[in-house]
């Protein structure tokens, strides 16, 4: 009877050892090859096909390094809020001096700003390549050529406040009839417009995979009524060096010039309204394999 006391005595003890040991392993974060955590959360805006872009190929490039990526759409409020919190990792698409300038100077000391990778993110106002001007100032005189109409996005995006409040006003542009539904609908009208040789002018914007999939041209804007061009930051949370040492050079290290984040954007959202990146990625990586493999060295 004894022996059996001692002997169930000493198997709780082992079993308890064996569960302390896994409890004091439970804390540790696994790693990938490189030392950097594996998990890691992106955040992403919703709707701006830039974002969702560079995002998705970073997941497409981490996955196959051992990395566990996670997505999360978000607008911008809960972005920042999160990120300042440590909610999120790292969002790849912060619009700045000027665009998300507010939400920087609430949170900006509970983050890391990890450097502009595009510098080219700017307003436009956009016509068909061969179109008979090359800048806003002569728009007004050549409207009837354009069939007297501005073709514009939502009511009520940032783009069309600026169009309708600076720039109708500032070329006298008042007499065309300035048209505004969505961007899909702009969209399908200047697909039809290039497709059949017409003249068109558009409300459009840096970077967009339109510059890709149709011949177009921005008007010049000596008034300088779109604004500045802007750059397109990374940002971290605090500390994200110190638990993804590798990836934190790395973004610090990215670029990617505006062609060719207007190609990668096109084939992902020009096509047939499919969200499946993966092999859509996948062909694009291959077809720009050098330049891929220079965003982890």
């Amino acid at each position: 009877m004894k022996k059996k006391f001692l002997g169930a005595v000493a198997m709780a003890a082992t079993l308890a050892l064996g569960l302390t040991a896994c409890g004091s392993g439970s804390g540790e974060a696994a790693t990938v090859d490189n030392g950097d955590k594996q998990d890691l959360k992106i955040v992403v805006f919703n709707g701006w096909d830039e974002g969702v872009a560079a995002s998705e190929l970073w997941k497409a490039i981490l996955d196959k390094k051992g990395y566990k990526v996670e997505l999360e759409y978000a607008d911008a409020a809960p972005v920042y809020s999160g990120l300042s919190t440590g909610d999120y990792d790292v969002v790849l698409d912060t619009w700045l001096p000027i665009t998300h300038k507010d939400y920087i100077d609430e949170y900006g000391d509970k983050m890391v700003d990890l450097g502009a990778w595009n510098d080219d993110a700017k307003l436009t106002i956009a016509v068909n390549e061969d179109a008979p001007i090359d800048s806003l100032e002569d728009l007004a005189a050549n409207a009837d050529k354009f069939g007297n109409k501005i073709i514009g996005i939502e009511p009520g995006a940032g783009l069309t406040r600026v169009t309708t409040e600076d720039v109708i006003p500032g070329y006298g542009l008042d007499k065309m009839d300035y048209i505004t539904s969505s961007t899909a609908g702009m969209l399908s009208e200047l697909k039809t417009a290039t497709t059949k040789g017409e003249n068109i002018v558009v409300t459009l914007w840096r970077p967009h995979w339109a510059y890709d999939a149709f011949p177009v041209k921005d008007l010049k804007d000596p008034k300088g009524t779109l604004g500045e061009a802007e750059g397109i930051h990374s940002f971290s949370r605090l500390d994200f060096d110190k638990d993804y040492p590798t990836l934190d050079g790395w973004l610090k290290n990215f670029k990617m010039d505006s062609e060719t984040l207007y190609s990668l954007e096109n084939v992902m959202f020009n096509g047939d309204g499919s969200d499946d990146y993966a092999p859509i990625l996948e062909k694009w990586i291959g077809e720009n394999q050098d330049y891929v493999d220079g965003l982890t060295k």
